[in-house]
């Protein structure tokens, strides 16, 4: 069964703190939405049966959610 990334742990902020930030930051608040939203096509993609998803196409999902927190991170750290 595919299981969501835990995005907080993977950046080392507590929740709360990015949280925060989203609230003053619009770019981070993107940033946050456009992982989810990666991460939820990921998890999908995961779930269909095999044959009917292309393991290329997977692959680029989860290319595309890791550069989406790499940005993230680099958000974070602007404002730290």
């Amino acid at each position: 069964m595919p299981v969501s990334h835990d995005l907080y742990q993977d950046l080392h902020y507590p929740r709360e703190i990015v949280q925060q930030r989203r609230q003053h930051d619009p770019k981070l608040d993107r940033l946050l939405d456009e992982y989810v939203d990666i991460d939820n096509q990921v998890l999908a993609a995961e779930s269909i049966s095999a044959g009917n998803f292309e393991d290329e196409d997977l692959r680029h999902l989860k290319e595309r959610r890791l550069s989406v927190k790499f940005m993230i991170e680099r958000q974070l750290e602007r404002k730290a």
